[in-house]
């Protein structure tokens, strides 16, 4: 049972449990306080000083909005957001109450009354705006994953490609997405046409794709530099067995630049959620993005406080979301951990 707390928590990237694990199984108490707080104790301590020196330095930085807020002003302004998507919440459901009451009164009058239901129209939520980015950045991160794994393979196998394909890989790497976004924006409002049956709006298109463009390079790179650093005895063993060229990749290099593969989507994903925070301020996709702007663009005393938020926000779903490709990384790494 602790071996397999161990490896968990090791394969999950949370690796400041595993002193607590051994000191239950018996081990050493004071090797592992020692490992304890290197792990835990040093962290906190380090944040705990960073809080202190924000506090003290904000309120001496005046700006245009105010003074920089401290740690206090941002956290009382998370309860606020978070109030507010609540209330937001309720007047959307007396909404819906109150047209289905309407729609009742109205059947009740005419049987054969055609009842369309209207959607709320209500300001998203800062909630709602979050799950809003993480949509955006995966629908975009899926799209370049799908594109960059096959490609990337092709490339491994194939030295002629490969060669053929790394001008542009090394040319269109660079690019920033501010450079991207008015090229998606202009294919994308000339191409895909909305309507009220439109399952995407055009600015979540045009985020997702500005992703797609800037993330898939990481996978690309690594998932050839996966394929064809794969042992050479493994292909000819294929070659003798007579494998097709689909049993090949399914059965020999797949599983062999999985590692490379994963550890390409890791630096794609993080990649991808940097570039969606300028791409929803620029193509107004209703996200994190656009938030930032609309606060920065507001200019109300609590301004400063909001963007703290999501900058904070940002940052703290970043973690999650490497934590989260480390552990498949991990996973699929095939080594003893």
């Amino acid at each position: 049972m602790t071996n397999t707390l161990i490896k968990f928590f090791n394969i999950t990237g949370l690796t400041w449990f595993v002193p607590l694990v051994k000191i239950a199984a018996g081990e050493n108490p004071a090797q592992q306080m020692r490992q304890l707080w290197l792990v835990m104790g040093v962290p906190i301590i380090a944040f705990i000083l960073f809080l202190g020196f924000w506090s003290v330095t904000a309120a001496r930085i005046n700006t245009s909005l105010g003074a920089i807020p401290g740690p206090v002003a941002v956290w009382s302004e998370v309860s606020g957001l978070v109030t507010e998507h609540y209330a937001e919440k309720t007047k959307m459901a007396e909404f819906y109450q109150r047209q289905e009451l309407r729609n009742k009164e109205k059947l009740a009058e005419d049987p054969k009354a055609e009842i369309k239901p209207r959607p709320y129209t209500g300001k998203p939520t800062y909630l709602d705006q979050i799950f809003t980015s993480l949509r955006t950045v995966f629908a975009g991160f899926i799209i370049a994953t799908l594109i960059a794994v096959p490609l990337g393979i092709v490339c491994g196998m194939s030295p002629v490609l490969n060669t053929a394909f790394n001008p542009l890989i090394q040319i269109f790497k660079p690019v920033s997405p501010l450079a991207w976004l008015p090229i998606v924006t202009l294919v994308v409002s000339a191409m895909y046409v909305t309507d009220d049956d439109s399952w995407f709006a055009k600015s979540f298109v045009t985020s997702a794709i500005t992703v797609t463009l800037c993330s898939l390079w990481p996978t690309l790179i690594n998932t050839a530099v996966g394929v064809s650093s794969i042992d050479r005895d493994l292909v000819n063993v294929g070659k003798v067995l007579r494998l097709d060229w689909a049993t090949q990749i399914k059965r020999i290099i797949l599983p062999s630049a999985l590692p490379y593969i994963f550890t390409g989507m890791r630096l794609s994903l993080g990649v991808g959620w940097m570039v969606l925070i300028a791409a929803e301020m620029l193509a107004q996709n209703p996200g994190l993005g656009k938030f930032v702007w609309d606060e920065f663009q507001n200019g109300s005393s609590n301004s400063l406080s909001r963007i703290m938020v999501a900058v904070f926000t940002i940052g703290i779903i970043g973690f999650i979301l490497d934590r989260v490709m480390h552990s498949l990384q991990n996973l699929f790494s095939f080594q003893k951990i």
